[in-house]
């Protein structure tokens, strides 16, 4: 497909802020009119997200959310574990160290599901969405600041809080579609195990 007619052209770029996690830039840019406008955006590091299945006792599937504060928004959200990548890191090896540090689960077996852009209009963010099965229990750990609980959830409560607005984060809302597809067989993930870091020396 040919996109050529709706690309703009960046002609120059000024830094805005510089910060500790976001930098915020205003670009002057060509439409495909010759008209120019600016675009005022933040570049982020890009981040993945978690959809942890663990088995019940059962033979049920049950997943793995948190309970965390979000500043911004100022209220307690639910969503599934997530975090950004450190400048260079594997994206399997950043989503086992977010699990382990936030709910103190290891995995088995990984499937990476699919990317998503959260917020197209401002941010260069990508979030890389994983699943991890074979759970094993464990310690949290935790950076320092950070306070979230950790429980788990059916697929149908999921769904649930989905649609009577209990759950409004974006990714978690993206997560829950790839969460009813891949349990009805509809969708299918390539399981691998879990990656080994390279250790230096």
């Amino acid at each position: 497909m040919d996109n050529r007619h709706l690309v703009e052209e960046k002609l120059s770029s000024e830094e805005l802020v510089k910060g500790h996690f976001l930098h915020v830039f205003r670009d002057t840019v060509k439409l495909p009119d010759g008209v120019t406008a600016t675009r005022e955006y933040m570049v982020h590091p890009g981040a993945v997200m978690i959809v942890p299945l663990l088995e019940d006792t059962e033979g049920g599937i049950r997943v793995v959310l948190e309970r965390q504060f979000r500043y911004p928004v100022g209220q307690v959200m639910v969503e599934f574990p997530a975090g950004k990548l450190d400048s260079g890191e594997d994206l399997q090896l950043c989503a086992q160290r977010e699990l382990l540090e936030e709910t103190g689960f290891t995995a088995s077996e990984w499937a990476r599901a699919g990317v998503l852009h959260p917020v197209i209009s401002y941010s260069t963010e990508f979030i890389d969405i994983w699943f991890a099965r074979g759970l094993t229990p464990g310690a949290r750990q935790l950076d320092p600041g950070e306070f979230l609980d950790v429980f788990t959830a059916s697929p149908k409560e999921l769904l649930q809080w989905c649609q009577d607005g209990t759950i409004t984060d974006g990714k978690t809302l993206a997560a829950a579609l790839w969460v009813q597809n891949v349990l009805s067989g509809a969708w299918l993930l390539n399981w691998r195990p879990a990656a080994v870091p390279v250790r230096a020396g």
